[in-house]
């Protein structure tokens, strides 16, 4: 909850205080904390401990991005960077799952916590040492109170509901109270934003087809991949009887392959182009998700992997989404801009694993009141969640077609436009012959 509320807020003061100095400042509370959850000796103490590891990486995750902006300047390195910044992550979705089912299995759990403190002491000096960034780095001159105050509340709001809707019911008051605050406060921040001099997020981008369409594309990406992940590592488990590390062992290779593909994204992208590379990226793991699905009881990791794999082709593809998104808005909100696309990301993971673990719940509970035996029940509803992700995922292709397309017609010397205007912006990510961005 604390990590999705404040990332905006996080990229806000990036913005106003220097990026590189709020992404140590992360560093170092996301360090201490997981130095401290690890210690903790009781249930308080470890929560106020998660919480603060949540405020460390809202500053670090959207700074750290923005932060590749501002070090290369240069569309074709901005790419690659950001291309080898996606392959990383691309590599934690699979180390996480494998550190933790070793650490579970064989360890003490205050490890989960404790092996990130030699981590981030290693890359806190590194970055001392590494880190250099232009004059204006610092680009921003307000914080824009009443912005940060009415979208982190919205956040809360909105992540608190989609995490305790299931257990404590979609329509008690508690839980429709808060999708009701989050409501009320993301109309208060549209209404602050509007009105403000110097606005955290400029809403008339929105009217830009690559910031709105790459978006939600985005969203349609996390939407399925944090579902599957969550929903296939319980399949791995519950019905094919992997242990945690082989459930986590299993995700390797796609996840490696992912990292490949990520990493030589922006070359294709310069021969393909941004729409149909990323509408390309979607597809592959639409049709992967859809391959998982005919699995079944008497599967293997032999039969799973190519389909692992080809989603991992598909995931690693999707780089140029994120240039595109960050090319639509000026250097000066590179650090909101960054915070905006990883909300996406949360937000709709959170509604993936929400949405398709209701829709598998109640699809379980209708075939076992048919008599039904439980493992039966609940491959017959995996295996139905997974097709309606796959369509989830398959919308983003003509998302991605039409709206990260290039222009037909470039703009000539007698129709300037402002550097910063939304369609100024919206044709330079669309040019063709560069990496967006």
């Amino acid at each position: 909850m604390v990590f999705a509320g404040l990332m905006l807020v996080g990229g806000r003061l990036a913005d106003v205080f220097g990026r590189r100095r709020i992404f140590m400042i992360g560093l170092g509370a996301f360090t201490m904390a997981s130095f401290a959850a690890g210690l903790a000796a009781d249930g308080t103490g470890l929560i106020i401990a998660r919480a603060l590891q949540g405020v460390g990486a809202a500053f670090l995750t959207p700074t750290a991005l923005a932060l590749l902006r501002s070090v290369f300047p240069d569309p074709r390195e901005r790419g690659t960077a950001i291309g080898l910044w996606s392959a990383v992550g691309a590599l934690a979705l699979a180390l996480g799952p494998l550190t933790g089912g070793l650490i579970s299995e064989r360890w003490h759990w205050g490890w989960i916590y404790l092996i990130n403190v030699p981590i981030g002491v290693v890359t806190f000096a590194l970055g001392l040492w590494a880190i250099r960034v232009p004059p204006q780095d610092r680009v921003r001159r307000s914080l824009d109170v009443p912005g940060l105050l009415s979208s982190s509340l919205a956040l809360f709001a909105l992540t608190y509901a989609l995490i305790e809707g299931d257990g404590a019911g979609w329509t008690s008051p508690e839980i429709l109270g808060a999708f009701g605050l989050a409501a009320v406060s993301a109309t208060t921040f549209a209404v602050v934003e509007l009105r403000s001099r110097e606005p955290m997020i400029d809403l008339s981008l929105f009217r830009s087809r690559v910031f709105s369409g790459g978006m939600l594309s985005t969203g349609l990406w996390a939407f399925g991949v944090f579902g599957i992940y969550f929903f296939t590592a319980l399949y791995l488990q519950n019905a094919l009887g992997f242990s945690p590390t082989e459930a986590g062992s299993s995700f390797v290779p796609m996840a490696l392959v992912m990292a490949a593909t990520a990493a030589t994204a922006p070359r294709i992208d310069r021969t393909l182009g941004t729409a149909r590379t990323v509408a390309a990226g979607l597809l592959l793991m639409g049709v992967a998700v859809f391959g998982i699905s005919f699995v079944g009881e008497g599967g293997s990791f032999e039969s799973l992997l190519p389909w692992f794999l080809v989603y991992g082709l598909g995931g690693g593809l999707l780089v140029p989404l994120t240039t595109a998104i960050l090319g639509t808005l000026p250097v000066d909100r590179a650090g909101v801009a960054a915070g905006v696309l990883n909300v996406s990301r949360e937000v709709f993971g959170l509604l993936g694993v929400t949405i398709l673990g209701a829709i598998l719940n109640g699809r379980q509970s209708a075939i076992l009141r048919d008599g039904v035996k439980p493992l039966t029940a609940f491959l017959e509803a995996y295996r139905f969640t997974l097709i309606i992700a796959a369509v989830i995922v398959l919308v983003g292709v003509p998302v991605s077609l039409f709206s990260l397309r290039a222009s037909r017609t470039a703009r000539g010397p007698e129709n300037p436009q402002s550097p910063e205007s939304p369609e100024s912006m919206e044709t330079a990510a669309e040019r063709p012959a560069v990496p967006v961005g």
